[in-house]
């Protein structure tokens, strides 16, 4: 089986799922009251400089101002040495207007980051105005095909005789066979885009928005879409005719894949894409060799474990953790995509003596990951045993997107017993006790708190109530967190 794209679509949800052979391997959700605004170009106000990051912040109409870095400042072909040199508090100053495209979402606590270096995207094309470079995408190996497209594109832009605005290029990877007219094409879209949003600049007050990218299933089409897709499925009539009009324009060659899909059984139902979505939220991945996988999830980086399970193997203990690791490799490459998770990834491999094991396993993880979208490096092996990497991060991840910070435990993973609530209420008793003076203390918590109080603890109340000679009485409230109480005097 080959690639497949399934389109989910809803007035207030659209999920898009890249299939390969049979399997879920990516996952995109895009609702209407937050949709990402990575590409979006802004007329932003710059509201704080800070000389001591290099950075300032931008107002650019969200509820979180958003965070520019100097070399996002400097022109694009600034060298090392300016770069190293440049202070922020020289190239921008508070209540200054600045043009800046966002690069990545807002995420948790920190606002979104931008860039002055704008680029507009099409089918082939990147571009990139006020600059001369032309790029080539380094998965395009062929350093014939490489020749070819650069000989093309300075061919299209000496023939404008100087009439095509001052732009560079970067070719993408779908540019690889690439006919002179459909480079021409994109060209020329850009450019009607580029012009179109200048008439904008020139009219726009700040803190406002200039250009919104696509939305998620337009975008899915321009940058997922390929000639060598078996079938792209579309749920919603009304989207699929949208989808045909923007493939004839931009897409021609996907037009003959676009297939709406009226089946009775949701779309992702096929191929278990909504049991893939479940599991994904969850930290523990079960290998089919009975070993598993535990996934942690934190602000500065993502933890990997890889453990052995329930597999002993049939021969030896390398044996078995060769192969366990060898199968975790290939997981983690999947899941690493399918939950878009990124920054720094560390992962953990089961021990290996043998190096020739050590070098398959990294190869795996490699080759898992050179179909990935996003741009990722792996550093290899470190002195700790540990594999070390990162994958650019844009865009939240699948469960930040989807889930919210628990209420119980407050993002902790973690709730603190009955008991250790128990021996809190205690200790506040006794603080209590020798500021004030009463009668009773009455105790509000939660149910399985007030339980074990009666219960479990009955033992410590009556001597804690012989100690201070008060009476103290116990009221369960079933809005209460297990660790939320309350100790009222009466």
């Amino acid at each position: 089986m080959g690639e497949e794209i399934l389109i989910n679509f809803t007035p207030m949800e659209t999920r898009v799922a890249l299939i390969e052979n049979g399997m879920p391997q990516e996952v995109y959700v895009e609702r209407v009251n937050r949709r990402g605004i990575v590409g979006n170009i802004y007329q932003g106000k710059v509201v704080r400089v800070l000389p001591g990051m290099q950075a300032a912040f931008v107002d650019i109409g969200l509820e979180r101002a958003a965070f520019i870095h100097v070399e996002e400042v400097l022109p694009p072909g600034a060298t090392h040495e300016d770069k190293s040199n440049a202070s922020i508090a020289q190239v921008l100053r508070e209540g200054q207007s600045l043009l800046v495209q966002v690069t990545k979402d807002p995420i948790g606590t920190k606002g979104a980051r931008l860039t002055t270096h704008l680029s507009l995207p099409s089918r082939y094309l990147v571009c990139m105005p006020g600059t001369h470079h032309i790029g080539i995408s380094q998965r395009i190996e062929d350093s014939a095909e490489r020749e070819r497209l650069r000989a093309l594109m300075q061919q299209i832009i000496e023939a404008g005789n100087g009439d095509m605005p001052e732009m560079g290029y970067i070719l993408r990877t779908v540019t690889e066979g690439a006919s002179e007219n459909e480079l021409q094409s994109d060209i020329q879209f850009l450019h009607r885009l580029w012009r179109s949003i200048q008439k904008k600049i020139s009219n726009a007050s700040a803190p406002s928005m200039i250009y919104e990218d696509l939305p998620l299933h337009m975008r899915a089409l321009r940058d997922m879409a390929h000639g060598g897709l078996e079938r792209i499925r579309i749920d919603s009539r009304e989207t699929f005719v949208k989808a045909e009009e923007f493939a004839n324009a931009l897409v021609p060659e996907i037009t003959e894949v676009l297939e709406y899909y009226p089946g009775e059984r949701p779309i992702f139902d096929l191929f278990n894409v909504e049991e893939e979505i479940q599991k994904a939220l969850g930290r523990k991945i079960d290998l089919k060799s009975g070993g598993y996988l535990i996934f942690d999830q934190t602000e500065a980086m993502t933890t990997v474990d890889v453990n052995t399970g329930a597999f002993v193997g049939h021969r030896n203990l390398e044996e078995t953790i060769f192969k366990t690791n060898l199968e975790a490799a290939t997981a983690i490459g999947r899941q690493l995509r399918l939950r878009n998770l990124g920054g720094i990834i560390i992962i953990d491999f089961i021990d290996m003596e043998d190096e020739d094991h050590q070098r398959q396993v990294l190869r795996t993880l490699e080759r898992m990951l050179e179909k990935d979208h996003a741009k990722c490096k792996v550093t290899g092996v470190s002195e700790l045993g540990l594999v070390e990497m990162t994958r650019k991060r844009t865009r939240e991840s699948l469960e930040q997107v989807l889930c919210d910070v628990c209420n119980e435990c407050q993002g902790r993973g973690s709730i603190k017993t009955p008991e250790t609530v128990c021996y809190e209420i205690f200790r506040e008793i006794l603080r209590q006790h020798r500021a004030y003076d009463t009668e009773t203390y009455l105790v509000l918590a939660a149910q399985n708190v007030v339980d074990y109080l009666l219960d479990d603890a009955s033992s410590h109340v009556a001597e804690l109530e012989s100690f201070i000679g008060k009476t103290i009485r116990f009221q369960a409230e079933p809005l209460y967190s297990i660790e939320s109480f309350d100790v009222v005097l009466r």
